[in-house]
């Protein structure tokens, strides 16, 4: 029956893993289909706003909120403005100025590294020789990825730096996630994050005059989308993952966000795809089983020591 539940757990969790690359990587192609007519503040804010009224709608339904202090809740909402309203602007700022969706998700490559370095002196984690050989495979496979599409862009230079703001917004909210010791329900955490990000685009866009949306069913379509799949889908098994398998784990799936966006870019906006392009999908696929197979193993030498002491126990009562 153990390792039937073991199997059980293991075939959630590689369901779980390939649905979050999925559904993030959509967020950079509905970002970069949506926002050519209409300005990327608009869509944020209509793929935030109603999603917020839904969640907070549930969240009161069910209860899911008692025992919540205002401690979690201020902290959960400073997460929300780092990893969701930080990332989002960041990223579809920089589609929106002609940075290809493959190379936006060079953030999903280099923040891997970046994590790796500071799990250790930020959160005690140490991260195996394995999961670091991993983690530079991978990050070597979404460059080649990313030069591939180079060509292709005629974005301004400093649209790139739009890329960094992007991924240090969320290498700070996973941070500040990982070091909270207490444990909201993944559909609170979505509902606290959701709801701060709505509040803030709706206020810049206010602002800047970009809060009406065009009265095009398809720009409520893309919206829709925007905020059944890269919001709720993807951040709520990102929180979910970041729980299940650990940070380092999560972050190798992030190379797999580059290769599956470039595919689907290519199939959808005709953005250049070569043969480095594939050599690259090979090494990320490479880096990524390295690195949660490290960690599979490790989860196993950690399990046996409790195993056997659990033995032990039951043999002294009988």
């Amino acid at each position: 029956m153990s390792k039937q539940i073991g199997v059980l757990h293991v075939g959630v969790t590689v369901v779980a893993a390939a649905a979050f690359v999925a559904s993030w990587s959509s967020g950079f192609l509905i970002a970069a289909i949506a926002t050519v007519d209409v300005s990327p503040l608009t869509l944020l804010v209509w793929r935030f706003l109603p999603l917020a009224g839904v969640l907070l709608a549930v969240v009161m339904l069910t209860g899911s909120a008692r025992g919540l202090t205002r401690v979690e809740l201020r902290r959960q909402s400073l997460i929300g403005l780092f990893a969701q309203f930080g990332y989002c602007a960041s990223v579809y700022a920089a589609i929106a100025a002609g940075v290809a969706t493959g190379t936006t998700a060079l953030i999903d490559a280099v923040q891997p590294l970046v994590v790796a370095m500071l799990v250790g002196p930020l959160l005690g984690v140490k991260v195996r020789g394995a999961q670091w050989a991993g983690l530079i495979i991978g990050a070597l496979g979404v460059l080649l990825v990313v030069h591939s599409q180079l060509g292709d862009s005629d974005a301004h230079p400093a649209a790139y730096l739009l890329l960094g703001v992007a991924m240090a917004c969320l290498i700070v909210g996973t941070f500040v996630q990982r070091r909270s010791a207490a444990r909201t329900s993944t559909l609170v955490t979505l509902a606290i994050h959701v709801g701060v990000t709505a509040i803030a685009l709706v206020v810049i866009a206010a602002v800047t005059g970009t809060l009406v949306p065009p009265p095009s069913p398809s720009f409520w379509l893309a919206a829709g989308f925007a905020s059944a799949f890269p919001t709720l889908a993807a951040y709520g098994l990102y929180w979910w993952l970041l729980h299940r398998v650990g940070i380092t784990a999560l972050n190798a799936l992030l190379f797999l966000v580059a290769p599956a966006t470039a595919v689907a870019g290519a199939a959808i906006l005709g953005e250049q795809l070569t043969t480095i392009s594939f050599l690259g999908f090979v090494l990320c696929g490479t880096g990524v089983g390295m690195a949660l197979a490290s960690e599979a193993r490790a989860l196993r030498r950690d399990a046996a020591p409790h195993s056997a002491r659990m033995d032990r126990r039951v043999g002294v009562r009988r």
